[in-house]
């Protein structure tokens, strides 16, 4: 049985999308795996859609939409919804309700980087590496773990606090 995940953030143009499609490349055998925003841009940023195709990362089916998708009465129910907002930046993260596990991994907004493309591109790229080293945690939670709804909460609130191991040369 695949389990059903859910990225959520504000805007659902960059971090979500780029943890909903990376999650997918990974381990889409394993999961079924979504994303969605409180108030959707309505489009992914092109920063992302690049980092992802820069990885080898599919992006044909990305697209930006509202959590609503997800709360419907007729939708298919979710395992877990994975919020990413940066509440240490004072952005709302979406207020959710449904019998799944919630857990929080905040993450800074590269969208929100000002400066020239390749201050874009670079903060694209360090959001990407810390969702890639969360989802590699995440990935190695131990079977028997995913069966102990406690268990798994207190594993997936671990992992919001992984981080990239440091790319520079000593």
């Amino acid at each position: 049985m695949k389990r059903r995940v859910l990225f959520l953030c504000t805007g659902n143009s960059a971090r979500s999308v780029l943890a909903e499609a990376t999650l997918r490349a990974w381990a889409g055998h394993r999961f079924e795996v979504f994303s969605a925003g409180s108030k959707p841009t309505g489009q992914i940023n092109p920063f992302a859609l690049d980092q992802l195709a820069a990885e080898g990362i599919a992006t044909a089916n990305l697209r930006s939409k509202s959590w609503d998708e997800f709360a419907d009465a007729d939708a298919k129910p979710l395992d877990l919804v994975i919020t990413v907002c940066d509440a240490a930046a004072a952005e709302t993260c979406p207020v959710v309700f449904g019998d799944f596990i919630r857990a929080h991994w905040g993450l800074f907004d590269p969208a929100d980087v000002q400066g020239d493309a390749v201050a874009k591109a670079d903060a694209f790229r360090q959001a990407h590496r810390i969702i890639q080293a969360r989802l590699l945690a995440f990935l190695a939670i131990p079977a028997d773990v995913w069966d102990d709804r406690a268990a798994l909460k207190a594993a997936l609130d671990k992992v919001g606090f992984v981080e990239p191991e440091d790319e520079r040369v000593a």
